[in-house]
């Protein structure tokens, strides 16, 4: 981070300066007390198990002489500290990310969607670095804490940032994008995910079109890349004061993605045509899907000038973050861990992904439930089976008690089904349904932790 003063600090989050000692910068910003030391300025946030005000005695020991507080009581009598009271330190935190990201000046990108958002950050990003010093979001920080904590991360050495935007309800894309500004918005497709919370797709759509309130206007460079739908993401629906590129499968759109093949946990290969030319694309990232991710950076490469050759070589050097399509074997075992989260269509894509992949054993599928999906989560669960049940896969294991409807789904075909109420009550039956020589799908929402079985199947084995 590029020091910035307390006062400057203090004014760009309209606090106000109640306290100050001999340290007046700060070169870091942390909510995470564990985490603070010199130079860094601590945000105590209100939570709902713990109180950050109660960690600034430990963060002054640690050499922290910065705190954002919203509590003036809070504040012990003798804490040497800089202390900025403000009445919301999360939008404050967020209000400083906003001023700091303008001092920086760097191009700035932002990605949103149902599905696949922090894969299509991750292939923009790698596109990007081959012509520039891109950033991104730290791990999966995609919301009002994590959002503005990676800008944080960022310096003047950067010359550009894509920047993830989650959300679960309506005004938080809008609160985001406010801070982030974009010169180009990225938003991958509108699914089913946080149903519970928005009603219907509309009003997914809706909240996700939120990017565009802060986006740059058309005349200053303003760009939305789309990838194309028949029923939200058209023409029609998505007008703006900005420039539109969209990617899709026929000549109604910018980038057109054709012949994608599928080589299972290996990846894909996808041919992209743009003004009248033909590029062949691999990525090293499993999924159909990904060929529409990969189209979308490659839209977002042409906008900022670069090459196709630039294009290809970051795509292929594309690493996703965290629990997502990651390939761990050894000694014949192959599990795909894709468990940072959950929805209908994802889930739907990595069964694909399962199917497509070379074994010498079984392909075998451990799925848990899926979070927020409202009135129609039991039969969304169950169209999962029934999507299962049409896949060639040889074994289906369901775990949780909303994942009791994706077997019931996938039964009545040549499918093997098992369901368990817990993941305990699996893994102490797990050598009965996972054998050496199979590759085994994992995934479930985020809120289900099946990381843990993942560890289990693979204690003692090296990723990929």
């Amino acid at each position: 981070m590029k020091a910035i003063s307390v006062a400057d600090a203090a004014a760009a989050m309209g606090g106000r300066l109640i306290r100050t000692c001999e340290e007046n910068s700060i070169t870091g910003v942390k909510h995470d007390s564990r985490e603070c030391s010199a130079g860094d300025m601590f945000v105590c946030i209100a939570g709902e198990n713990r109180d950050g005000h109660e960690f600034i005695p430990q963060v002054v020991e640690q050499g922290c002489r910065t705190v954002l507080i919203s509590n003036e009581e809070a504040l012990p009598e003798d804490a040497d500290v800089n202390a900025i009271l403000v009445d919301d330190t999360v939008r404050a935190m967020g209000d400083l990310a906003e001023y700091y990201l303008r001092e920086l000046d760097i191009i700035r990108v932002a990605v949103t969607g149902s599905v696949g958002k922090t894969s299509t950050r991750d292939m923009i990003c790698s596109v990007l670095n081959e012509k520039y010093r891109c950033g991104k979001n730290l791990k999966n920080y995609n919301n009002d804490i994590g959002l503005p904590l990676s800008i944080f991360t960022l310096d003047e050495s950067y010359d550009a940032v894509v920047l993830e935007m989650g959300m679960s309800g309506f005004g938080e894309i809008d609160r985001l994008s406010r801070i982030v500004r974009p010169m180009i918005g990225v938003i991958t497709n509108i699914g089913v995910a946080h149903m519970e919370n928005l009603g219907s797709r509309d009003g997914i759509f809706q909240a996700k079109m939120e990017i565009t309130n802060h986006l740059l206007p058309k005349e200053e460079g303003g760009t939305m890349v789309f990838v194309q739908d028949p029923e939200f993401l058209t023409r029609e629906r998505t007008a703006g004061d900005y420039s539109r590129i969209f990617v899709g499968t026929n000549g109604k759109s910018d980038f057109i993605v054709s012949d994608i093949t599928e080589e299972g946990i290996d990846g894909i290969r996808f041919r992209l045509e743009h003004d009248n030319e033909v590029t062949d694309y691999a990525i090293p990232v499993p999924g159909r899907h990904n060929a529409f991710n990969g189209a979308a950076a490659a839209a977002v490469g042409t906008c900022l000038g670069m090459t196709l050759e630039e294009i290809g070589r970051g795509l292929a050097r594309t690493q996703l973050t965290g629990s997502r399509m990651n390939v761990i074997r050894k000694n014949g075992l192959t599990v795909i861990d894709d468990t940072y989260n959950a929805s209908p269509d994802s889930v739907k894509s990595a069964l694909k992904v399962l199917e497509q992949s070379r074994t010498e054993g079984r392909r075998v599928a451990i799925l848990g439930e899926m979070y927020e999906l409202g009135e129609q989560s039991e039969a969304l669960h169950y169209g999962v089976g029934t999507f299962a049940r049409s896949c060639r896969i040889d074994r289906l294991i369901t775990i949780g008690p909303l994942a009791r409807h994706i077997s019931e789904g996938a039964s009545g075909g040549a499918l093997k089904t098992s369901h368990f109420k817990t993941k305990e009550a699996f893994l102490k039956k797990r050598d009965e349904y996972v054998s050496q020589g199979d590759v085994v799908l994992v995934k479930a929402s985020r809120g289900m932790k099946m990381e843990e079985i993942v560890e289990v199947l693979t204690e003692g084995q090296e990723q990929k």
